[in-house]
């Protein structure tokens, strides 16, 4: 799936997650390997890598499993066109702007990182504002970019990883009951 023939530009770290199934491509799994294949086909972004894609439970009232992975691509767009192309895709694939927070929905894809730093505009923060607090874009992340900083907190993808999915030992006079 990835190109080799497109120019150097910057590296973005995106993140892709489906929980709904798609009239053509079928359950999440297979949405976000038709997602990525749209991506690959676009015209000034090259796909080059692509996390294992995983399941996660589901944030706020969805309740259908969430099929996530993470890509770095590489393209000279800026992060604001960047995002217009990637709302672009998403649409293609039934999403629809406005629509209930944290809701089931057919694609949702996030630019979590650019190699350049942070950036901030109208509807766009990088990295992404919930980046350190999220296990299923952090775990995939981490897998194909373990040594990407974090330019908030200086810290490696692999590191915040870990740091959200270590065990922890309960405070002292505390005791776990049980369920």
């Amino acid at each position: 799936m990835p190109r080799t023939s497109e120019p150097d530009g910057e590296c973005y770290l995106v993140g892709l997650g489906s929980n709904q199934r798609h009239h053509r491509h079928g359950p999440p799994a297979r949405v976000l390997r038709a997602a990525l294949a749209a991506l690959a086909a676009e015209a000034g972004v090259t796909v080059e890598a692509v996390s294992p894609l995983i399941a996660t439970p589901p944030l706020g009232p969805s309740r259908r499993r969430y099929a996530n992975a993470a890509a770095v691509l590489r393209s000279r767009m800026t992060p604001d066109a960047l995002l217009v192309r990637l709302k672009q895709i998403e649409r293609r694939f039934g999403r629809r702007a406005g629509g209930r927070r944290w809701a089931a929905r057919v694609l949702d894809l996030d630019i979590l990182l650019w190699s350049d730093g942070a950036w901030a505009g109208p509807g766009l923060v990088v990295p992404h504002v919930a980046l350190q607090m999220r296990s299923f874009a952090l775990g995939p992340a981490a897998a194909i970019a373990p040594r990407w900083r974090d330019p908030v907190t200086g810290l490696t993808l692999r590191q915040l990883d870990a740091r959200l999915t270590r065990p922890r030992a309960l405070p002292i006079g505390q005791s776990w009951s049980g369920p």
